[in-house]
């Protein structure tokens, strides 16, 4: 009994001494709001808890001894605290800071071009970044529709899916987003960035953990175009320790959507592997009853080997190997006004074939390496290939559908081929768009940091070899239209349409330098590119390529391109900038074709408080020569060819502010405003052989930028939930060079709301709904490239979404 005894008070005493200790405290957001579901974990101990809808959590039967607890919420950054529980209770009250990736600063600069949410308010001219909350709010794969709160973009929607998105920054032209500069984790994404840039291929924005843009004088670092902006995708980070991330969401038109990864990172190796595949049956109508839609997937991995953390000189190396593929039955036939009138989403027979197949593969390797307290480089050798066939109905009778549908009252008999009415042995011109793209290369970049608590100084050099290539090697197939249902009459010889290859090789340098000190930011650059753009064309009579025919041609340019930033932070809240800096874009390899060359100038001024914050600007581009490029895509014959639209203006006004309605310890009501005054004409006169502008008048508007957008977006927030309605308005644009005042033809007014619905079931587990276009508004989006185009009708989507 004795024994019993003393062993009960051994058991008493051990747990007394060890095990009766308390941890409690609040987790808010960067706000002051009550974080939800937030990570509470201890690893030395392996045990943990989540926060409750008062941010509250509570962790009993510790021992009196060193803790370490971590704290990780989605979209925050991970916070880590070391203490010595030496009293029985300990309370904490911990704010988590909004970031994008948990790993050091100099890592984060490599694949960031903002660095997170403080980088844009840091840095110079417009800087935007979009965080993985506000990319969760809708859970949108349409980039368009994520981008719209941003002010100085023009979009031009054309499959109301995204899929290959038409984005102008600052009134430079949107066509396939072929003006500005898109990168995925900080390499160039378009298939062929200099000698083709058109983005049929464009990075899938729902597997995206963040997205910036970068607009002014700061974008210089990141060519080769310069005159309009930026745009980084910034892919998922390998996470800190095992985490398990799943989404799945159905809808309309048989709309499936699968998103999930997997990640973990031990002491010297990491790891991540993702998936995403969606797919819908589209929301057009044809009288055949096929599929409209597409189907998408793509597959990531990434593998990453370093030092210890913590030691002088970190170093990783990681490997990132992604494929994409696409398979859309989408067409560039679209409807004549009246056809539009009668049924918006009805597709003609003769496109009941189209469909492009595509297949992008990206592999890159970068190191990194803190190679000292003042110096941080990093590396990455990368190549990207795509290969792409989209085969579409190009001519019927001879004639350009395009010049078909926008004359229907001279083409009866033609257009009532192509809408199945009528019979034809041949004539509907079935064109195979194959083409093969690769794009590789080295960059890297030296970031020299040092000053003291007056003065910083950032100085960032960076160099980049680049070659890319687009290889077109086309034919055309000739059907018959029987009963509505298209028939292959005569097969194209491949290679007997366009049969040429388009390559260019560029050496990069800049050196951008940041200077700051007192209430000063001052950021001086230089960009150098040297390119020699270069074409074989084989011929259309030579498909076996033996050189026949063949013809070369070339073109080589240098440029310097300066930029000049500066920032006046007048008071805690209030700051004013400004910059100037050159516009560029290659000129291609057309004798006598010009480089795109500007002026441009911006000047704003911004607040920002706890509660709310604002921002205007005006901005102007002035061109030296403003540049067209030849695609189907804008109306075009597809030939890739650049032309000369000489002098031209763009000028403008951005304003953006948010205002908290309703902050207090649990609820939140924050609503946004973005607006856009844009103003972009030609200031010369010519006859232009580009489709996409027509004959052109000094004075004449560029075509497709909307004068006026404005969105609002009113967010209701509660920890366990969450509602969203977002609102946007685009006035009409035109759809060729002209004027507002008479009767050029151009897209109807865009007035879209969309509402989502989040709500949060277990700290793991959350439910998501969303309507797109709740007002089932009908609108034409685009008069290009052969006849009108309707927006996304109204969807509804259901999905779970789980973090484990």
């Amino acid at each position: 009994m004795r024994r019993l005894l003393g062993l009960w008070i051994c058991i008493a005493f051990v747990n007394i001494s060890f095990g009766q200790g308390k941890v409690s405290g609040t987790v808010l957001d960067p706000d002051g709001t009550p974080v939800y579901a937030a990570s509470i974990y201890l690893p030395l101990l392996e045990r943990g808890t989540s926060t409750d809808e008062q941010g509250y959590f509570f962790l009993s039967g510790l021992p009196l001894d060193s803790l370490r607890i971590r704290i990780s919420g989605m979209g925050y950054t991970t916070v880590y605290i070391d203490t010595l529980l030496e009293r029985r209770e300990l309370s904490l009250v911990i704010q988590l800071e909004d970031g994008i990736i948990e790993l050091p600063q100099f890592i984060v600069d490599g694949v960031s071009i903002t660095g997170g949410l403080s980088g844009a308010d840091y840095d110079l001219g417009s800087a935007h970044y979009i965080g993985q909350k506000e990319i969760q709010r809708f859970s949108y794969t349409d980039i368009n529709r994520t981008l719209r709160n941003i002010p100085g973009l023009n979009i031009q929607e054309e499959d109301g899916y995204g899929l290959r998105p038409n984005i102008g920054l600052r009134a430079t032209g949107s066509e396939r987003s072929s003006k500005i500069t898109v990168m995925e984790d900080g390499v160039l994404a378009a298939p062929a960035p200099y000698a083709a840039p058109s983005a049929y291929y464009f990075p899938t924005i729902g597997r995206m953990e963040a997205i910036e843009i970068l607009k002014g004088s700061s974008q210089i670092k990141y060519g080769p175009y310069t005159t309009g902006g930026a745009i980084n995708l910034i892919s998922t980070p390998i996470p800190l320790d095992l985490s398990t991330h799943a989404d799945y969401i159905v809808g309309s038109n048989d709309y499936r959507m699968l998103h999930a990864n997997l990640g973990n990172s031990h002491k010297n190796v990491a790891y991540l592997v993702e998936t995403m595949q969606y797919s819908t049956k589209g929301f057009k109508q044809l009288d055949s009853a096929d599929d409209t839609g597409f189907d998408k997937e793509d597959f990531l991995a990434k593998i990453r080997l370093n030092t210890d953390p913590g030691v002088e000189r970190y170093q990783s190396l990681m490997f990132k190997i992604a494929q994409s593929t696409e398979r859309s039955n989408e067409t560039y036939l679209g409807l004549t006004q009246e056809d539009f009138e009668l049924n918006p989403i009805y597709r003609y027979a003769a496109s009941q074939k189209d469909q492009i197949n595509f297949k992008h593969q990206q592999m890159a390797l970068t190191h990194i390496i803190n190679a000292s307290s003042f110096l941080d480089i990093r590396t990455t050798i990368y190549r990207n290939t795509f290969a792409r066939n989209w085969y579409k109905l190009d001519k019927v009778n001879g004639k350009n559908i395009g010049s078909v549908l926008m004359n229907p009252e001279d083409n009866e008999a033609t257009l009532s081929l192509i809408k199945g009415q009528i019979d034809g042995i041949g004539g509907l011109k079935m064109k195979a768009n194959n083409r093969s793209y690769i794009s590789r290369g080295a960059q890297s970049n030296f970031i020299f940091h040092f000053g003291n608590r007056e003065v910083n100084h950032k100085v960032d050099i960076g160099i980049r070899w680049h070659y890319d290539e687009v290889d077109r090697y086309q034919w055309v197939d000739d059907y018959t239209m029987n009963e509505g249902i298209m028939q292959l009459y005569k097969a194209g010889v491949q290679g007997t349409e366009s049969n040429r290859i388009s390559s260019a090789q560029a050496l990069a340098t800049f050196v951008q330098y940041k200077l700051e000190f007192g209430s000063w930011l001052i950021t001086p650059g230089l960009r150098y590119e040297n390119i020699r753009m270069e074409r074989l064309n084989y011929g259309n009579e030579d498909p076996q390529r033996l050189g026949t025919e063949l013809s070369l041609r070339n073109n080589t340019i240098s440029v310097l391109i300066p930029g000049l930033a500066m920032r006046y932070q007048w008071s805690d809240a209030l700051k004013v900038f400004g910059g100037a800096h050159k516009g560029f874009a290659p000129p291609g390899s057309k004798p006598g074709a010009k480089a795109e060359q500007s002026w441009n100038y911006e000047l704003g001024i911004g607040w920002e408080e706890q509660r709310w914050n604002a921002q205007v600007l005006g901005y102007m581009n002035q061109y030296n020569n403003l540049l067209g490029t030849d695609l189907s895509a804008s109306g075009g014959l597809g030939t890739g060819e650049l032309f000369n639209g000489g002098r031209a203006r763009a000028s403008g006004i951005e304003f953006e502010g948010s205002y908290d309605l309703l902050s207090d310890n649990t609820m939140r009501l924050p609503v946004s405003i973005a607006y856009t005054l844009s103003d972009a004409i030609f200031k010369e006169t010519f006859e232009s052989q580009f489709a996409g502008w027509g004959d052109v008048a000094s004075g004449d508007q560029v075509p497709y930028i909307s004068k006026h957008q404005i969105s609002v977006s009113l967010s209701l927030e509660h920890p366990k939930w969450l509602v969203d309605i977002g609102a946007r308005y685009g006035s009409e644009m035109l759809a060729r060079a002209g004027r507002f005042s008479d009767d050029t033809p151009r897209t109807d007014e865009a007035f879209t709301v969309d509402v989502g619905i989040n709500y949060r079931m277990t700290p793991q587990i959350s439910a998501f709904a969303n309507v797109n276009n709740v007002l089932d508004n009908v609108y034409v989006v685009a008069l290009r490239p052969a006849g009108l185009r309707p927006n996304l009708p109204r969807t509804i989507n259901l999905g779970l979404k789980a973090n484990l």
